[in-house]
């Protein structure tokens, strides 16, 4: 199947959606929900593309589910988390309404159509999967699951286990080293990254899929140098200081590893 004529309903729901939730963020004055839209928004357009294009097929179906539960999860787990601060507003976005003094909800909006963009770009190796004329199940999807399912488990793991210690440590120069985050300073990226490679795995076996690799390339890349560690370390060490310093020269920053003993 021609992969163009599923490309607009997905690209003009997606519009709709981030317009929809740029007016619900100026409503309640905290621009932060784009989050969980964005993580959201991509299971959504997706599982669309999955369902109008693909038919019935295991291929499709495993797709969708996994698809569906990184976005739910994820999705759930950002929502949660900005409704527990609000109004406080994330710190990004604290900075870009420095930026944009004067024209923030103007320069908001073309931030969220920007968001909706990035939804339509990182959800392509859905669309080569709904597209596949081929649906036949193959060795790339068995890898791309099991990949999938192990990042899934492993982010899931790391989430609940900072939140427990979070309950128990109210302290903010409290720094957790138990479980994953005794390997990792950010093992919820990690297993991210893992998961993202799992789609491009499965996409791997339909036509074309290979060409979406710009999916978790650019998720790596957002995780390693853009909205993912240096700004979630930079906050780490203006609250903990010292305590997290210390912990920046043990334990490794992206792949779990064995920490360094002084």
């Amino acid at each position: 199947m021609n992969a163009w004529p599923l490309i607009a309903p997905g690209t003009g729901l997606m519009v709709l959606v981030f317009v929809l939730a740029w007016v619900w963020a100026r409503r309640i004055d905290n621009y932060s929900l784009v989050d969980a839209v964005w993580a959201y928004g991509i299971g959504l357009t997706g599982c669309l593309w999955l369902v109008m294009g693909g038919g019935l097929s295991w291929k499709i179906g495993v797709a969708a589910m996994l698809l569906a539960m990184w976005s739910l999860r994820l999705g759930s787990h950002l929502q949660r988390r900005i409704r527990r601060a609000h109004p406080e507003e994330d710190a990004r976005y604290v900075k870009l309404r420095e930026v944009w003094q004067g024209r923030v909800a103007t320069a908001f909006l073309g931030f969220f159509l920007a968001q909706a963009a990035s939804v339509i770009l990182l959800a392509l190796p859905f669309l080569m999967i709904a597209t596949d004329p081929d649906g036949s199940w193959s060795p790339w999807e068995t890898a791309g699951l099991l990949a999938c399912l192990a990042g899934i488990a492993g982010e899931s793991l790391a989430d609940s286990q900072m939140a427990r210690f979070k309950l128990a440590h109210h302290g903010p120069a409290a720094v957790c080293q138990q479980g994953l985050w005794r390997y990792s300073r950010h093992p919820n990226y990690f297993f991210e990254a893992l998961i993202w490679s799992g789609f491009y795995l499965f996409a791997c076996g339909s036509a074309w899929g290979w060409a979406t690799v710009h999916a978790p390339l650019a998720i790596i890349y957002l995780l390693l140098r853009v909205t993912g560690i240096p700004p979630t370390e930079a906050a780490a060490v203006l609250r903990k200081g010292d305590a997290y310093r210390r912990y920046q020269e043990t334990t490794s920053a992206f792949i779990p590893w064995p920490p360094k003993h002084h």
